[in-house]
């Protein structure tokens, strides 16, 4: 398919979430995040314990690191399928900057997230304007890691499922039903949000990591969220209808 031209999108996750903070809606499930150094990395360790260290600038999942104070002291970070672990702070975050920090970073507080067969989860909301320019939420889908991963990208090894079955080995069908209705009212509030600071977006896709108390929380926002990943589901609806809004907002032709 032919790309023949981008609709507004905005590829700084840190300018993504300014924005989602100045909305007293949305503030409550942004995880607490910070631009990288050596000082916001111990606060936030001895904070939270598990982190996320993430490219401000990068997509499909790729430069995410996970970083952890373990309850013995040690400090453990993971990149891709490779595991280091450090006996002091300083070691840690010396090998860290020297193999793998190339970039500007940020630190996202750590989700402890749900699971499927001991495989980590997160969902993606579709979020797109309508035929009429309303915003509709089109589509979602769960995304479970591989095993040795740490990231539930479909274009990093993650394997993309209808959420209901996931949502529903915690939940009966009618909680479940009602747990999927306020993942879409928060991606519509998400959109609105955005909308009202960049009036030129017409899509976004939301990915929501739900924790063991079932809070959902925002891990990314993406600005040009890709339509495909819903044809990897058996009912093709969802998949139909979000690229065909898609192409109706020039993305992709035929």
């Amino acid at each position: 398919m032919k790309i023949v031209r981008r609709p507004r999108t905005l590829g700084s996750k840190w300018s993504k979430t300014n924005l989602l903070l100045r909305s007293k809606e949305v503030r409550p499930f942004v995880p607490e995040t910070k631009i990288l150094s050596t000082s916001h990395l111990l606060t936030m360790l001895n904070k939270h314990r598990m982190v996320y260290v993430k490219p401000i600038h990068g997509t499909s999942g790729n430069g995410v690191i996970r970083v952890e104070r373990k309850p013995n002291g040690s400090f453990v970070y993971k990149a891709g399928q490779a595991q280091r672990t450090f006996g002091t702070y300083n070691a840690m975050y010396a090998a860290l900057s020297k193999s793998k920090l190339k970039r500007a970073y940020l630190i996202q507080k750590g989700i402890h997230l749900l699971t499927h067969q001991k495989r980590i989860f997160d969902i993606r909301v579709m979020v797109q304007k309508n035929l009429q320019e309303k915003w509709e939420v089109t589509g979602y889908i769960g995304r479970v890691a591989h095993p040795k991963k740490i990231v539930t990208n479909f274009h990093n090894s993650g394997k993309p499922l209808a959420l209901e079955p996931l949502i529903g080995t915690y939940l009966n069908p009618t909680k479940t039903r009602s747990f999927i209705n306020q993942l879409q009212s928060l991606g519509l509030r998400i959109a609105k949000q955005f909308q009202s600071v960049h009036p030129g977006f017409k899509e976004i896709g939301v990915d929501i990591g739900v924790d063991k108390q079932f809070k959902p929380w925002i891990i990314e926002v993406n600005t040009a969220p890709d339509p495909f990943i819903f044809n990897q589901l058996t009912n093709k609806q969802m998949y139909r209808k979000a690229l065909r809004l898609a192409r109706h907002h020039g993305r992709f032709v035929r």
